[in-house]
Formats: structure tokens, C-alpha cells, sequence
């Protein structure tokens, strides 16, 4: 599990700093194009768990005269938001885990932009699971792994019910330049 402080809210903020609402400004980021034309958002907002940045703020990277348009910031809050979880995502992959596909949860992750953009991000096929209590359910079982100890977490019963999935090409570009802005932040 990776977390994050800023998923839903980057998006609820830029959203209401371009005066739309989700549904618009999703429709705003599936019309620009995948790099969001070079506009890159860093959206530590309100500092960051992963990488353990308390005291961080938000930056956009890469705005021109021609690629300042809504469309090209909410496609960048959405991809910068994606690549702030891939950090976490990265990070288990070096400590050896395979990751073969994912499952978004949260309030973020039922947007259609968030659907359409997250494949492509992680590069691997992604699932949004029906609303539940995920995050509790994955608490539980940790405590009482725990408390039982072993090698592995005790058997669980899965109340995960199916949701939409997605898949996309990978797009490693839009990574590069997150993790190059984000550098930029590093020694602010």
C-alpha cells in the first residue's frame, strides 16, 4: 500500500482554480494531450508522505505562453498527482516486488480522467474497485497479522466487488519529467 496526502484534494484545488467542476475538469484533462504539452505539477500541496516531505508545497514546471491552457493544467494535476503514487509504487518494486497491476481506491480514483490516465502513468493495467472499506479492511488484516505473527498475513476474506478496469501504453516520458521537477523541488 502506498500513501499519499495529495490524490483527490490536488484535484478538487485545481479544479476550483480553473472555476470548473470534476466532472468539467475531468473532461478538461482527457482533452490535452498525454505530457500535458510540458506543463508538469508537482503537487506536494500539503507536504508529502511518499517521499516523506512535511513541510513541501506544490510547483508547476514547464509553462509557456502556448501550452498555458486549462486543458494542459488539468491533464498535468492529474499525471502529477498519478506519478506522486507511482513514487510509492517504485519504491515497493525496489524491494523487490512485481508489480503486475493495481487497484486504485479512494475518492480520486472514480474520476474518468484518474480511470483513463492511470495505465499509462504506472504502466501496468489498472482496477477501480466498487466503493468499500478498503483501507480498513487492509488495517485489519495487517493488525492482525501482527499480532499473529508468521511469514505471511493470515487468510482474509476478500470483500473487494469488481469494478471498471483500465490498461494503456506506458508513457515513461510523462515519468521522466515528473521525477525531473520534482528534483527541482528536492533541494528548495
Amino acid at each position: 500500500m502506498a500513501c499519499t496526502l495529495n490524490a483527490a484534494r490536488v484535484l478538487t484545488a485545481t479544479a476550483r482554480m480553473l472555476g470548473v467542476d470534476l466532472d468539467r475538469f475531468s473532461e478538461l484533462a482527457l482533452s490535452a494531450p498525454s505530457g500535458a504539452e510540458g506543463v508538469v505539477v508537482v503537487p506536494y500541496l500539503e507536504g508529502e508522505r511518499t517521499p516523506n516531505l512535511p513541510d513541501a508545497t506544490g510547483a508547476v514546471h514547464g509553462l509557456t505562453l502556448t501550452n498555458a491552457t486549462p486543458a494542459n493544467m488539468a491533464r498535468a494535476a492529474v499525471e502529477g498527482m498519478l506519478c506522486g503514487l507511482a513514487a510509492g509504487l517504485d519504491a515497493l518494486a525496489g524491494h523487490g516486488v512485481r508489480i503486475t497491476g493495481l487497484q486504485l481506491i479512494g475518492g480520486a480514483a472514480a474520476m474518468p480522467a484518474v480511470h483513463a490516465i492511470a495505465p499509462t502513468i504506472f504502466g501496468v493495467p489498472v482496477r477501480i474497485p466498487a466503493p468499500g472499506e478498503y483501507v480498513a479492511d487492509g488495517a485489519a488484516r495487517q493488525a492482525a497479522w501482527a499480532l499473529t505473527g508468521g511469514e505471511s498475513p493470515p487468510r482474509w476474506p476478500s470483500h473487494t466487488r469488481p469494478g471498471p478496469s483500465a490498461e494503456g501504453p506506458a508513457m515513461p516520458a510523462v515519468r521522466q519529467r515528473y521525477a525531473d521537477a520534482a528534483l527541482l523541488y528536492l533541494p528548495r
